[in-house]
């Protein structure tokens, strides 16, 4: 896929009160700087046998791969598929990552207050290493990576060339960030070697601070809008929401392995245990929604439909209630 070249809008915004305002920020800066790590604390001699025979898994995983369109080409397919799902979402994180890279640049530029202008220079930084981190990953253990999504790429497309800076943080913050964050401490069980678990134990720390820092960002700003500003954010969502479920259709992965894509696109849709990763991950977006006030009937009736709200998804508090 060819570059994204974005003619961004914006301004840029200085304030030069530097009174300390908000305490929750002050301790996400203080944290940032406390859990700094670099790529070079890794131990990058480990090996990952990409493509090597894995254990068999769960009895639930292993009825999702007999019902699959990959079943009549023997268990050895359900390796390859494993490593190839491993390959996708790791080089999907380093899209991800690079898109927060921008956006996280764009709010230090334009939020109102010195004291959120830090919280988004240390997460500028974290970013920066994320980059760094899976770029060097993908390029010295994985054979050949992805590109980036057709649906990832529409929704940074659609977030970052909006001139306003809450719809860049609710895309990216919300949305992208609060999905990495739950797929990194997905970790344990979708990932075949050590040195990727460690680096997304790390990387989903960092991810948990600036799904915070979005939540603290958003959540008064949403307070003052009208019901035309609400009912766009949340159209945000609900696109956002959609995308990012059909990518984890895994369309590039079923082309990839010389599956039916059309075929392989209705498993991932229906197959219990995807249905069930794409709930679990999208808990966290859920959550964060709900903290910012946006989790409206709307929202959750169209979450609803996507098949995204588990069992365990937040019942819609008042507005004006705990965000904290």
């Amino acid at each position: 896929m060819r570059d994204l070249d974005l003619p961004t809008p914006g301004h840029t915004r200085l304030s030069w009160d530097y009174t300390p305002r908000t305490p929750q920020l002050h301790r996400l800066h203080q944290r940032a700087q406390e859990q700094q790590w670099s790529a070079g604390d890794l131990d990058w001699s480990l090996p990952v046998p990409f493509g090597a025979p894995l254990p068999d898994g769960t009895d639930f995983a292993r009825a999702s791969f007999e019902a699959s369109p990959m079943a009549a080409r023997g268990r050895p397919m359900w390796d390859t598929f494993r490593w190839e799902l491993q390959s996708w979402l790791v080089s999907q994180f380093l899209h991800g990552e690079q898109a927060a890279l921008v956006a996280a640049a764009r709010l230090v530029q334009e939020l109102p207050d010195v004291e959120s202008k830090l919280c988004a220079a240390s997460q500028v930084t974290d970013e920066a290493r994320h980059v760094e981190v899976f770029s060097r990953y993908l390029r010295e253990k994985i054979p050949q990576p992805y590109a980036v999504n057709e649906a990832l790429n529409a929704l940074v497309k659609d977030v970052l060339s909006d001139a306003r800076w809450d719809i860049a943080a609710l895309g990216m913050q919300i949305v992208v960030e609060a999905l990495a964050m739950a797929a990194f401490r997905l970790a344990g069980t979708t990932f075949h070697d050590p040195l990727i678990r460690r680096v997304t134990t790390l990387v989903a720390r960092d991810e948990a601070r600036h799904v915070s820092f979005g939540v603290l960002a958003l959540r008064e700003v949403h307070r003052e809008f009208g019901s035309a500003e609400r009912a766009e954010r949340e159209d945000l969502v609900l696109d956002a929401a959609a995308l990012m479920r059909r990518r984890f259709l895994l369309g590039d992965v079923w082309e990839r392995l010389d599956v039916d894509r059309a075929a392989g696109v209705r498993y991932a849709a229906s197959d219990r245990a995807m249905v069930a990763y794409r709930r679990t991950v999208f808990t966290r977006v859920v959550s964060a929604l709900d903290h910012i006030d946006l989790l409206t009937d709307r929202v959750r009736q169209g979450l609803d439909r996507l098949d995204l709200l588990g069992d365990g998804s937040p019942v819609r508090r008042p507005r004006g209630g705990r965000t904290g």
